[in-house]
């Protein structure tokens, strides 16, 4: 079998594959937002995935166009409701018309859109082994893409669409996540609404900010100048400070648990929001020294040399010429541990007994029993995942930054 046949092969088969994959997950999205029992056409999406990978790659690459793109999605469509019945989800198009042709409609893009992404670029005329594995390889790539989108995105599509229902509602039918906008917006953010007027949710959320940003602030003010020191110094037990720091992740949480709160007991600040203040900067202490070590190594140290012959004290060289170069280090292990100290549990359970006092994760807890809705627990838990993904979102070219610098030297 020659390269071509292996690349158009490879093609066909990628068809197959994500026409079955994205046959079962469009038809789960569709039972999940409509309610009604749609049920996955396997073979038939399998089928119709080869008939468009063949449409979309059996000509040479410079001759497809985006009408090319849009007659593959439109032999999908074709070969299912051919194959189908006209049943592409398991259902008459009579049932639930116009959110099944939006489905389908999806469900045909994602499978030649992806497939037009593996077999961008090659076609019929390209023979070369090297373009078989890069074939293979974006196979690979949109795999693990999927894969973990769908992981990370279906329990949070879950979560929040409980948050939205109403109790009777979701014991008549679990699976149902469609939303009745006619109740009008009270009745849909009812959980939500509830949560800062009857559970404290506002003070939760303040307190778990104080402690976050606090936890922050302190942890800079001692890692910046520990990694500037390993990084930079010369002094005995320097390589064993730097190789040894983060040893105490070595020592699981739960065994500090039961000394600490006997001794902040004795010290009354157990049941205190500085107690968390006292333990959260040592755990994320470490980490952060070891995140800013390595960047600090990477700064070119003729920069910090030149300063320190232009007059300007070792301070100085660190607030002006350092610091500045560090910020997205500096950005990336902020967010880490705002992370860090924002989802915290252990410790704030274990030390806070008044409700006013609790952090949000606590406060969560405090929702996990049979007297509480469960849409009131789907919507704390959206309360407390939101504004970190809207940070990570936000700082994202930051943490990327942060977390590469360091590793080759510059």
């Amino acid at each position: 079998m020659n390269r071509i046949g292996n690349i158009f092969i490879l093609c066909l088969l990628s068809g197959a594959f994500w026409g079955a994959i994205y046959g079962i997950l469009v038809t789960l999205l569709a039972l999940l937002v409509s309610g009604f029992e749609f049920q996955p056409q396997v073979i038939a999406a399998t089928a119709a995935g080869i008939a468009a990978a063949g449409a979309m790659t059996g000509r040479p690459a410079a001759q497809r166009t985006r009408g090319t793109f849009f007659a593959a999605i439109a032999c999908f469509i074709g070969v299912l409701l051919l194959l189908t019945g006209f049943k592409p989800l398991g259902l008459g198009l009579g049932t639930y018309t116009i959110g099944q042709i939006i489905f389908v409609a999806l469900l045909a893009w994602l499978v030649v859109a992806t497939v037009e992404m593996i077999g961008r670029g090659y076609g019929p005329a390209t023979e070369k082994r090297y373009n078989v594995e890069v074939v293979i390889l974006r196979f690979l790539k949109s795999f693990g893409l999927v894969f973990f989108t769908i992981a990370v995105a279906l329990p949070f599509f879950v979560m929040v669409m409980m948050s939205l229902k109403n109790q009777q509602f979701l014991l008549a039918n679990p699976l149902d996540f469609s939303l009745d906008l006619s109740v009008g917006a009270a009745a849909i953010f009812r959980s939500y609404i509830e949560l800062f007027t009857q559970y404290n949710f506002g003070t939760f959320l303040i307190n778990s900010t104080m402690i976050s940003i606090a936890t922050v602030v302190l942890t800079l003010i001692f890692a910046v100048p520990g990694a500037y020191a390993v990084a930079r110094l010369k002094f005995p037990g320097q390589d064993f400070l730097s190789r040894s720091i983060l040893l105490i992740y070595m020592v699981p949480m739960i065994v500090l648990v039961i000394p600490l709160y006997a001794v902040f007991s004795q010290m009354g600040i157990r049941n205190t929001l500085w107690g968390l203040l006292f333990v959260y900067p040592a755990t994320t202490i470490p980490v952060a020294l070891y995140m800013l070590q390595g960047y600090f190594r990477g700064i070119p140290a003729e920069l910090e040399e030149a300063g320190l012959m232009d007059g300007l004290g070792r301070m100085q060289v660190i607030l002006k010429i350092t610091l500045p170069l560090a910020l997205p280090a500096l950005a990336s292990v902020s967010l880490y541990i705002f992370m860090i100290a924002w989802n915290e549990f252990l410790f704030a359970f274990m030390f806070l007994d008044s409700v006013n006092l609790f952090t949000l994760s606590r406060g969560i807890a405090e929702l996990n029993t049979s007297e509480v809705p469960r849409q009131h627990l789907m919507a704390g838990a959206v309360i407390a995942t939101v504004p970190v993904l809207v940070l990570f979102l936000w700082f994202e070219r930051f943490l990327v930054a942060g977390l590469t610098a360091g590793s080759v030297k510059g």
